[in-house]
């Protein structure tokens, strides 16, 4: 029997052959000049100013929220978190002693139930808002950015998942004052492992060049070195290691951004597959099942397909059932934080009532370009026998 896997790597054998011959070029392997063709690859392709490329998704999530903080941008130590979300959008602002105000789902594309996004505003008058946009579809951008303009919040973009969605022919990455992407094995497109961090703001951007290596100022355009140099007295030779601010070491190399640049080059091409067979199980289970709704003037570059059962019986009935066809299934995303033994810990236990329905009926099943439609509709037909 076939196994249908979760995700698949898009690192082909051609990526491989092609990184071969740059090898036996013997080029420089740590971060260097194919690391800022890559980000340049990324922006162009994005449609942003700016782009870091660091080592993973979550360290991308861990620069913006201390660049926040570095900046003295935030106007207090709240900070509104979805509760159907990764560790990693969660860890930062406890490592950062900042206060998380979890924020539930909605059940319908799985982003932040707006009503309570805006209780939670009134109420705590948060300095920034995370924004997860749950495998691949895309949030009501125009409802968040208007209440975030509202009560003065800060937007941060999550799109780890969703790489090529996009609102009204916009790119999600484009909306948030930072924005993080992840292009670990089996995301959209892969480096193995990597993420980046897209912004406008050629401050912001600057900051996140020094964080990312150590708090320095070398890879900084030269008259910002300038500037830093003559700020504290510091000569050409002191200046590679003095340490401007208080950074990190979250780099990436040379030889993953040379397979990013393989891996843009057939992006458009990857995301369409998703979104057809995003489609084709849309078209087989909406009518008959719980499916998300794609808000409208929205494009899905769906990462896997959420599924909710009627029940927890049903859930366990299902994972079995799809377990003993040898497809792989997994909790959605990972469940609520509020519920997460590092969150409980600080603040107990936080049920909120769609997330815990997410957590009690809510899984997800294969998407990737490699699956075929004869996959689909079996998996389908054991959905809906489960359902």
């Amino acid at each position: 029997m076939k196994r249908i896997n979760l995700v698949e790597d898009t690192i082909t054998k051609e990526d491989i052959n092609s990184l071969i011959s740059w090898l036996s070029e013997y080029p420089q392997l740590t971060k260097g000049p194919k690391t800022i063709e890559f980000e340049r690859n990324w922006s162009e392709w994005l449609g942003c100013k700016y782009s870091v490329f660091v080592n993973s998704g979550s360290s991308a999530n861990l620069l913006m929220f201390y660049a926040l903080k570095h900046l003295n941008l935030l106007k207090n130590k709240k900070i509104c978190v979805p509760s159907l979300s990764w560790a990693t959008d969660l860890a930062p602002v406890l490592q950062f002693d900042l206060e998380p105000i979890l924020i539930d789902c909605n059940l319908d594309n799985l982003s932040v139930d707006l009503n309570h996004l805006e209780k939670m505003f009134k109420e705590h008058n948060p300095s920034a808002l995370i924004l997860v946009s749950v495998l691949g579809l895309s949030p009501d951008m125009d409802s968040i950015l208007s209440l975030c303009e509202q009560y003065d919040v800060i937007l941060l973009e999550d799109n780890c998942e969703s790489q090529g969605t996009s609102y009204k022919e916009k790119k999600l990455g484009n909306f948030g004052l930072m924005s993080s992407f992840s292009t670990f094995f089996g995301h959209t497109m892969s480096t193995i492992e990597g993420g980046v961090i897209t912004t406008s703001d050629e401050k912001i951007y600057h900051t996140l060049l020094q964080l990312r290596s150590h708090g320095w100022s070398r890879d900084l355009p030269i008259p910002e070195q300038k500037k830093l140099k003559e700020e504290w007295n510091c000569d050409d030779f002191s200046n590679l290691y003095t340490f401007f601010i208080p950074g990190f070491n979250l780099r990436n190399t040379d030889l993953q951004a040379q397979i990013g640049i393989n891996q843009l080059a057939k992006i458009d091409e990857i995301i369409a597959k998703r979104n057809q067979n995003f489609e084709i199980y849309k078209k087989k289970l909406s009518t008959e099942v719980w499916f998300p709704k794609e808000i409208e003037n929205s494009f899905t570059a769906n990462f896997a397909v959420p599924i909710l059962t009627s029940d927890s019986e049903s859930k366990k009935n299902l994972i079995e059932e799809l377990t003993a066809n040898q497809i792989a299934c997994r909790p959605l995303i990972s469940g609520s934080m509020g519920t997460q033994p590092f969150y409980k810990k600080v603040y107990g236990e936080l049920k909120l009532p769609n997330s815990s329905l997410v957590d009690t009926c809510g899984i997800y099943v294969p998407n990737h370009p490699n699956l075929e439609e004869v996959d689909i509709k079996l998996i389908c037909e054991i959905i809906l026998k489960n359902k």
